[in-house]
């Protein structure tokens, strides 16, 4: 049974509970956080701090919780789960406003926000089915404008990820006014030759940590890098694509809407960076 961590306590999880009237549950009032460990080690936690900090700023919700209370709790759900051999594993962690009475503005009086987070091993697809590619669909994007707030209310990519699974894909290409911009859970690349295309980090895109990183890799590893609107028309000439996440690390798409992309194989672009990320966190391939 896993341990998990609600408001300074650890207690199983079938054991935390909320109140009803909290506005997480009610309203969707509230941000997230998922930050990953290899071989029990996190991956860039200050930056995924750095950003949840940033959400909570933006939703004017004051977790009067230091950094250091953070970081123990992630910790000790790391221990207490018994994950510190898992080659990939990650901890959740959620705030919301907390409990009040169901308004559509910010309760008058202050209240303790709700702090909740597990912890889980994360099953990497195996190198064999990483080296056949993925696929991905198109759908619109129907998500409010400020998709960099890493916020709960997640319904319109439940809604894109289940077409994905209807459609026997594993990823969708949300789309705005033409404009290819991320995935469900994902940020999205496209590679021209050897030319490293994304969306750049503004409101309209999550800016993901593992997007960063992808970044700076290919950077160091001499790859050109754009980051620009990428037109759906254009992903017809693109020669690579891929989805970078925090446990989608870096996953290759070579289908979009049952189109080839580029020789529909896994690219030596994608397939470097990769190689690079996995032996720079200590797990070669």
């Amino acid at each position: 049974m896993s341990t998990v961590y609600l408001n300074g306590e650890y207690l199983p999880a079938d054991e935390a509970t909320i109140s009803v009237n909290d506005r997480g549950f009610l309203l969707s009032d509230g941000i997230y956080e998922v930050t990953p460990a290899h071989d029990g080690r996190f991956f860039r936690l200050g930056h995924h701090l750095e950003r949840f900090n940033r959400g909570l700023c933006e939703l004017r919700i004051d977790l009067r919780m230091s950094r250091e209370e953070i970081v123990e709790f992630h910790e000790k759900l790391m221990d207490d789960n018994d994950l510190r051999a898992a080659p990939l594993s990650m901890v959740y962690m959620q705030v919301t406003r907390g409990v009040a009475p169901r308004t559509h503005y910010f309760p008058p009086d202050p209240v303790p926000p709700t702090v909740y987070a597990f912890a889980k091993e994360v099953r990497r697809p195996d190198m064999d089915r990483w080296d056949q590619g993925f696929e991905a669909i198109t759908v619109p994007d129907r998500r409010w404008t400020r998709c960099d707030i890493k916020s709960i209310a997640l319904l319109p990519n439940v809604l894109a990820m289940q077409a994905a699974i209807d459609h026997g894909v594993t990823e969708t290409v949300m789309v705005r006014d033409g404009i290819a911009l991320e995935g469900a859970h994902s940020n999205f690349f496209v590679v021209f030759g050897d030319t490293v295309c994304t969306f750049p980090a503004t409101n309209q895109v999550l800016h993901g940590i593992t997007r960063g990183y992808v970044l700076e890799l290919a950077r160091e590893l001499g790859f050109k890098v754009e980051e620009r609107a990428v037109m759906v028309e254009e992903l017809g000439h693109a020669t690579e694509a891929f989805f970078s996440g925090t446990t989608t690390e870096v996953r290759p798409i070579v289908r979009i809407d049952g189109k080839t992309i580029g020789d529909g194989a896994v690219g030596p672009v994608s397939r470097r960076l990769y190689e690079a990320f996995r032996e720079s966190i200590g797990q070669p391939i």
